[in-house]
């Protein structure tokens, strides 16, 4: 008897030590008998739901948990679920569940304990990191979006500089053509006239044929002249609207980029030079190659040569092992510091935003030679010494159509 009294007695401050440890930590415990009837709850369970242990139905859980508890009684296993509990202040807040069955040393389940954890503030969290990653998301997506928008009004502004520059130099040729065609009609009309009259010399004859075979030869140059020019943009536009992948000449079509960029040069002091393979021929997208050329163009005379400085740009196109080519664009201009070097390629990085600069331009000629031609490009510059872009292209490109 003795040694059962000191048995109970020790079960007794067990229990105890339990409800104790139970009662001191924030969750709700509860435990169950074997067939999942409640017989005791922490006094946090009391103090959340504000009722007491006589209002407690034992067997709440078949009700609130349902076929789970009811499977989980069978077959002895544990149990995690989320639940929504009302609270005395008559609001209902989100708990997570778990139960875990007791058993004897013989592994024999003799009840349950279970907790309830207030999950109220992770799921609070967990709205606002949503909220966060979607608006982030949002931001990113607006951000893409403006930034397409920006390259495509880039390439628009740069092919309407290469434009421009094409218009003044065509009104050179034309005007002088509209010169000479005027001075021949003056000429024909006094030549008519002293014809009518009978007053015809051979002096006259021979000057007014000399001034047609003159004016014939300026017209015939500056007319020749002003083709060139137009046919060789009306080919840079149609390969920049094709975007279809074809075999060319990469001298030829070089040269007709160089043919529409000249006239875009400063008008002292700096000069355009096109050194080509002959016979060099690929298959990539002409279009995106013209618009690469354009920007490297455009990007050296609005940063190498500042203040009217004079200069040259150079293009040295060549064949490079048997399945690349290689293109070479350089300026002996102000070159670049380690810290512009360094950013070139960034998109929106730019040393002209004051002068309405997007920082576009070198990002293109990225993007393009390694995603669109299939490329690589490396840049070296040194401040006062110019600026070398190498850009190595393959002969032959999937077509990505």
């Amino acid at each position: 008897m003795t040694e059962r009294k000191r048995a109970e007695a020790a079960l007794r401050a067990s229990e105890r030590q339990f409800h104790t440890l139970a009662d001191s930590i924030p969750q709700l415990v509860w435990m169950t008998h074997a067939d999942g009837a409640i017989y005791w709850l922490n006094s946090h369970w009391y103090e959340y739901t504000g009722r007491p242990a006589g209002e407690i139905d034992p067997h709440a859980w078949h009700t609130v948990l349902g076929n789970r508890w009811t499977e989980a009684l069978a077959t002895g296993t544990a149990l995690e679920s989320e639940l929504s509990l009302l609270g005395k202040d008559g609001e209902y807040r989100p708990f997570l569940t778990r139960v875990v069955p007791l058993r004897d040393p013989h592994g024999v389940v003799y009840g349950w304990i279970g907790t309830h954890i207030d999950i109220s503030e992770r799921q609070r969290s967990e709205r606002e990191v949503r909220r966060a990653r979607d608006a982030a998301e949002a931001a990113l997506q607006n951000l893409r979006e403006t930034q397409n928008w920006l390259i495509e009004a880039e390439k628009l502004a740069a092919l309407g500089r290469l434009v421009a520059g094409v218009a003044h130099e065509i009104n050179n040729p034309l005007g002088t053509s509209l010169t000479v065609a005027s001075s021949l009609e003056r000429k024909s009309r006094l030549f008519a006239a002293e014809t009518a009259q009978g007053t015809l010399k051979r002096s006259s004859l021979n000057e007014f044929v000399d001034a047609v075979r003159n004016g014939s030869a300026q017209l015939q140059e500056s007319l020749n002249r002003a083709a060139e020019l137009i046919q060789s943009f009306k080919q840079v536009a149609s390969d920049r609207n094709n975007s279809e992948l074809r075999s060319f000449d990469l001298g030829d079509l070089t040269e007709q980029v160089a043919t529409g960029l000249r006239p875009a040069l400063p008008k002292h002091g700096v000069t355009l030079n096109v050194e080509c393979e002959q016979d060099l021929s690929i298959s990539s997208y002409p279009g995106s190659y013209g618009q690469v050329l354009t920007n490297l163009f455009l990007n050296s005379i609005a940063h190498a040569f500042p203040d009217g400085r004079q200069g040259k740009i150079a293009i040295k196109v060549s064949a490079c092992g048997n399945s690349d080519v290689e293109i070479i664009f350089s300026d002996d201009g102000c070159g670049m510091s380690p810290d512009v070097r360094r950013q070139a390629f960034d998109p929106f990085f730019t040393t002209r935003r004051h002068q309405g600069g997007t920082g576009l331009g070198l990002h293109i000629v990225y993007s393009v030679v390694t995603d669109r031609l299939g490329g690589q490009l490396r840049l070296s510059s040194e401040p006062g010494e110019g600026t070398d872009v190498r850009i190595i292209l393959p002969r032959q490109i999937p077509d990505r159509t």
